[in-house]
């Protein structure tokens, strides 16, 4: 071990697994099932050392000092040794974390059944972007986990992984079109509030816009399996189709 290492004073293995226990506890004193709060700390680890090896990936493996090829050269075999171990370990570490685990296959393709925390971390994702474009509605339809479950059904386990990511790079790409629809159809627009609309006055519109936009057909699939208003589908199906142009006049009817 160097000098500038021995100075870190970083956590040794016992304090990272006190911290977790730590962690466990006050997470089951909240309700928080021992499974599902070790899911949340897999992942966040994951994400941890995918964000690390993204850095250190661009960042460029710059050799220090001027030492000649063969120093160079031996010094960037070596760093790129140790980040495809990073990638590798961060890699394990997902792996773990969104392993089924026994968990109940009935999704239309077989995908395992949406657990309640991966429909817990579509709900936060939602939110600020929903809000990003429109105001909280008293209209809501307060069907969120029942939505959110037929959403997450058309993806694989490590897709909801990182859905949140996925969801704000498609509210970022169709920003414009998004902004067309709500204004037009969503709460406080002149649209009248019906069946047809129900779903704008809801956070969850934003991710079934997504997977209507990305995978129509086995979104229409889980909705059915699921048991939810068709009326609800296609009527997003309309409003996104009829905001992908600034219009010249909107039917509302």
């Amino acid at each position: 071990m160097g000098t500038a290492d021995e100075g870190r004073q970083w956590p040794d293995e016992v304090s990272v697994d006190s911290t977790r226990t730590t962690l466990l506890q006050l997470l089951a004193r909240a309700g928080v099932t021992t499974d599902d709060a070790r899911e949340l700390i897999g992942l966040v680890e994951a994400g941890a050392l995918a964000l690390a090896h993204g850095e250190l990936t661009g960042e460029g493996r710059s050799v220090p000092g001027d030492k000649g090829e063969v120093y160079e050269s031996g010094w960037l075999d070596g760093a790129g040794h140790l980040l495809e171990g990073l990638g590798a370990l961060a890699e394990r570490t997902l792996v773990r974390a969104v392993g089924a685990g026994g968990r109940q296959q009935d999704g239309a393709d077989g995908r395992p059944r949406a657990g309640r925390m991966e429909v817990e971390r579509a709900r936060v994702a939602v939110m600020p972007l929903y809000l990003s474009f429109t105001e909280a509605s008293d209209l809501d339809p307060e069907v969120t986990e029942e939505v959110l479950r037929a959403v997450l059904a058309t993806m694989t386990l490590r897709g909801r992984a990182g859905y949140a990511g996925q969801l704000t790079r498609f509210t970022e790409t169709h920003r414009p079109r998004l902004e067309r629809l709500f204004q037009a159809y969503g709460p406080g627009s002149a649209a009248r509030v019906h069946g047809r609309y129900s779903l704008l006055h809801s956070a969850t519109s934003i991710a079934v816009l997504e997977r209507l936009a990305t995978v129509p057909q086995e979104l229409r699939g889980e909705w059915d399996a699921a048991e939810l208003p068709p009326a609800w589908l296609d009527g997003l199906a309309a409003t996104w189709d009829a905001a992908a142009q600034p219009p010249t006049g909107v039917s509302r009817r």
